[in-house]
């Protein structure tokens, strides 16, 4: 069940503050007590997000213990994203949007290739954007180290024989999800460059990300 819920936090007070382009990757710390909030600056755009244990990054977000946990395949305000250690990473505490999906992954080139045409397989993908962001943090960071994502303010409904579908988004423009982190978290954004498909309406956007102390 999706749950609206307004945010009383003022951009003007937060302590970071940044635009990020439609097609771009982003990475950065969350601390302990802090929150961040993802906007969707012009609506329907997907923000494709992995979170890490900042100390430990084998400590990592868990889809499937997120789901477990909440009994729940969507995610919305009062969800606790939990690890693959069954830490809870952070908790979404305001959200007017109403649900966000942790199911549908994230594109890449191999998978454009395979969903829409051969000829598509150069276009940019999310999964170059994850790339990049945690290559630029230290040579240490594999490409495996891309595990589950969630994709704020993309619509994945499930279909009655369980299959996933890529559906027009129910975002619209300023509408964010907001969320506090339990323990120290980096944040990898890729603001997702998807065109052959709904989920950014075939036209990817900016979001805006902001972190209160």
């Amino acid at each position: 069940m999706s749950t609206l819920t307004e945010s009383a936090l003022n951009p003007a007070s937060a302590i970071y503050d940044f635009t990020l382009p439609a097609g771009e990757g982003w990475s950065h710390e969350i601390l302990r007590g802090q929150t961040f909030r993802i906007v969707d600056l012009e609506g329907n755009q997907a923000a494709d997000t992995l979170f890490y244990n900042l100390h430990d990054p084998t400590d990592r977000y868990s889809a499937q213990d997120t789901i477990r946990e909440q009994g729940g395949i969507y995610l919305t305000t009062g969800t606790r994203l939990i690890s693959t250690r069954g830490n809870a990473l952070l908790t979404i505490t305001a959200d007017t949007c109403g649900r966000h999906d942790t199911l549908g992954g994230a594109c890449a080139c191999e998978s454009n290739m395979v969903r829409y045409a051969l000829d598509k397989r150069h276009m940019h993908a999310c999964r170059d954007s994850f790339w990049r962001a945690l290559r630029d943090r230290g040579p240490w960071w594999e490409k495996r180290d891309i595990a589950n994502n969630i994709n704020f303010f993309m619509n994945v409904p499930v279909t009655p024989q369980g299959g996933l579908t890529f559906a027009d988004g129910i975002s619209a423009p300023g509408r964010y999800v907001e969320l506090r982190a339990e323990m120290d978290v980096l944040a990898v954004i890729s603001n997702c460059p998807q065109l052959n498909n709904p989920c950014n309406g075939y036209n990817p956007t900016p979001v805006r990300l902001l972190i209160w102390a």
